[in-house]
């Protein structure tokens, strides 16, 4: 039996008028368990960390010749030579080498401490921030392998408190037919999920037998961010552009002092060590900040993760 959820072909609700009434947002955070943003964050230095990552892309041969590397245009056959050889297309989207470049980029991780984004959630924990030093980067070419995000709650990726919650942002405009990020309003309410394999980033979908909620999706543009709690249903859409490659940010955030998993101060998918990441950055600002925190760190629960049965 299929799940019995529906799309919904509305747009997201803008609730900037919202951001200076923090009771207000709070209370349409526990109604919907979604928060959406119209051009929170400024549109220069999200275009500037696209040229940048592109430019990655651009030098592993990705892009097709001739065309504004600006505007993502893949080079298919390139892609799909790459698939055949690199495993990590099928998670994280391009090759560990390029992931590590990506990593490595200075602004990809002091984007995430932008002044609006950390007020955003000081507002919404009522407590002191910290942001999580795990940035994700959706690079999403359009390689044979690769299939869009199963629906899943990032609490089982990443653990420690239950507190925290994802921001989501294109690195550019993204409309639908791009495949972005669509929700599922009202799952937030639920416990932790069990799990099947699934194709997609993460390899594990949340079993939704029975629950009846709403997926909502729309079109983002270049500074609208979206923003949820650990255990809101999500999913990544799939690409019908053909051509165009997607890209994005994950970012986390949490009350500051609440508990962490280990996992989540080393960078993503272990492409390289701290000290290899920030070399050659011009600033120290945003170099190992959580060591002047005092951590509280969780264990890991591999057991989220196990694969269940799903009779639906």
């Amino acid at each position: 039996m299929e799940n019995p959820t529906t799309i919904s072909a509305s747009e997201f609700e803008d609730r900037t008028p919202l951001l200076d009434k923090p009771a207000e947002l709070r209370s349409a955070a526990e109604e919907d368990g979604f928060l959406f943003f119209r051009d929170f964050l400024p549109r220069e230095p999200i275009l500037e960390l696209r040229r940048q990552i592109l430019g990655i892309v651009e030098r592993h041969g990705w892009l097709k010749e001739g065309t504004d590397p600006m505007d993502a245009i893949a080079d298919l056959p390139a892609i799909a030579a790459s698939d055949r050889q690199e495993e990590s297309l099928k998670s994280i989207g391009v090759s560990r080498d390029a992931y590590r470049d990506i990593q490595c980029l200075e602004l990809f991780h002091t984007l995430p401490h932008h002044p609006r984004l950390i007020a955003l959630y000081e507002g919404l924990f009522e407590a002191a921030v910290f942001p999580h030093p795990r940035h994700i980067a959706r690079v999403l070419l359009p390689a044979p392998s690769l299939a869009a995000t199963p629906p899943h709650q990032d609490y089982i990726y990443i653990q420690g408190t239950h507190r925290f919650w994802t921001c989501w942002f294109p690195l550019g405009d993204c409309p639908v037919a791009l495949g972005g990020l669509s929700v599922l309003r009202g799952s937030h309410r639920e416990k932790v999920l069990d799990v099947v394999y699934a194709r997609g980033a993460g390899g594990k979908e949340s079993i939704l037998c029975g629950k009846d909620y709403e997926w909502v999706q729309g079109d983002y543009r270049c500074g609208d961010i979206i923003t949820f709690p650990s255990h809101m249903v999500h999913k990544g859409l799939p690409n019908r552009l053909g051509e165009r490659i997607r890209l994005s940010c994950d970012l986390r955030y949490q009350p500051a002092h609440e508990e962490i998993e280990e996992k989540s101060l080393v960078p993503h998918f272990g492409v390289a060590p701290w000290d290899e990441i920030y070399r050659g950055w011009k600033s120290e600002k945003f170099q190992y900040y959580w060591k002047k925190e005092s951590m509280n760190l969780s264990p890991w629960d591999a057991s989220l993760l196990q694969s269940k049965e799903k009779i639906c």
